[in-house]
This record gives structure tokens, sequence and C-alpha cells, in this order.
């Protein structure tokens, strides 16, 4: 109960860090910064392409049945399979509590469109899955990162480096503002430790 209560404790002083930067980005960083970006980050349009969310969703969409159908048919995984099934689906779930819950709540719309003219601001009720915030990439990545940071300690600060150069790619290209991928980077973090910290436990019960 303690350790429970600590990680709350720890879990709260987190959110209240990241609602103040992503406030403070949100006034004050991120239309200049797409400003900056906007002709050089079509230089990286390909990148676009080649990891668009359908994409990494179907590679870890045919990963997580890979490894299921192997625990049926086998009975057992290793411990780095099951890690790596837990980190697949749980990065598959936040994703689509994002698109059909988080982005459509806040509905602030994507760089391109406030450089077109939209203004960059929280729509409340008013967004789509094609909204900007949280940054679905972020949480995509983020989700299945936290988990491994969790249940394979030595994988964080490698993990951490990646989600860096996947947040400023981000950025650089303009798909989304630095609000976004501060926000999606808590989410989904969160979202990868609360599942590999549900499966610790779980597997610490007696079967």
């Amino acid at each position: 109960m303690k350790r429970f209560l600590f990680l709350v404790q720890i879990w709260l002083v987190s959110l209240l860090v990241c609602a103040t930067l992503v406030t403070l980005c949100f006034v004050r960083l991120d239309v200049p910064v797409a400003e900056r970006f906007w002709t050089t980050g079509r230089f990286l349009s390909p990148l676009g392409e080649a990891f668009d969310a359908s994409v990494l969703l179907s590679i870890e969409t045919l990963v997580a049945l890979f490894l299921i159908v192997t625990r049926v048919v086998r009975g057992h995984l290793s411990r780095f399979a099951e890690v790596l099934a837990l980190a697949c689906l749980a990065s598959i779930c936040t994703y689509g509590i994002n698109d059909e819950v988080l982005k459509p709540l806040f509905g602030v719309p994507m760089p391109a469109q406030v450089m077109q003219g939209a203004r960059h601001a929280f729509n409340f009720l008013m967004g789509a899955g094609t909204s900007s915030f949280p940054s679905g990439h972020m949480i995509l990545a983020s989700a299945f990162a936290g988990v491994f940071m969790r249940l394979h300690r030595l994988s964080i600060w490698p993990l951490s480096a990646l989600l860096v150069l996947a947040a400023v790619l981000l950025v650089v290209g303009d798909w989304h503002f630095v609000s976004d991928v501060i926000a999606g980077t808590f989410v989904g973090i969160s979202a990868g430790i609360l599942a590999g910290e549900l499966w610790s436990v779980h597997s610490k019960l007696p079967q």
C-alpha cells in the first residue's frame, strides 16, 4: 500500500510538471517553433509515410498476434517475448484511447492547419482523431517504451534517447507542436509503466 501511494504521489507531481510545461509551450513556443521549421520540415515528409501510425500499428498487431499464437501453441513464452507482447498491446490500446477520447476532447488543430490560418487553441469536444493534441505517434512509442522501462530497467536510457529523437523529428517535421509531443510522451509513458506494473504484480501471484 505504501508503495502504491508513493507511486501515485510521483505521478501527480509529474502530471503537474507536465501540465506546466504544456501550458508554457502552448502559449509561448508552439506557433513560433512551427513557423521556424515550416519550410525545412517538408524535406522530412518521406519519414511521415514510412512511419505512418497505420504502419506502426500494423507491425505491433502482427507481432502481438504472433506471440499470442506462439503462447497458445507452445504453452509458454520467454520473459522478453512476454514483455514485447505487453508493450505492443499497451501501445495499441493507448493509441486508440487517444484517437477516440483525448484528441476529440481537446480539439487542437494540426500545425499545417494553423499555418493556413486556423487558430492555435483548444476547441473542447470539437476535435477528431486527426487533431494534434496529444501526439498519437508519441503516445504509440512512449507506451511501448514505458512497458520496457518498467520491466527492463537497463532499457530506460536507450529508449529515452530514442523518444527524444522521435519528439524532435515530429516537431521539426511540422507534424506536431512542442506541447503535443510533451503531452503524448507523458500519457504514453504513464500507460506503459502502469501496464508494466500491473503485469509485474500479476506475474507474482500464485498460479
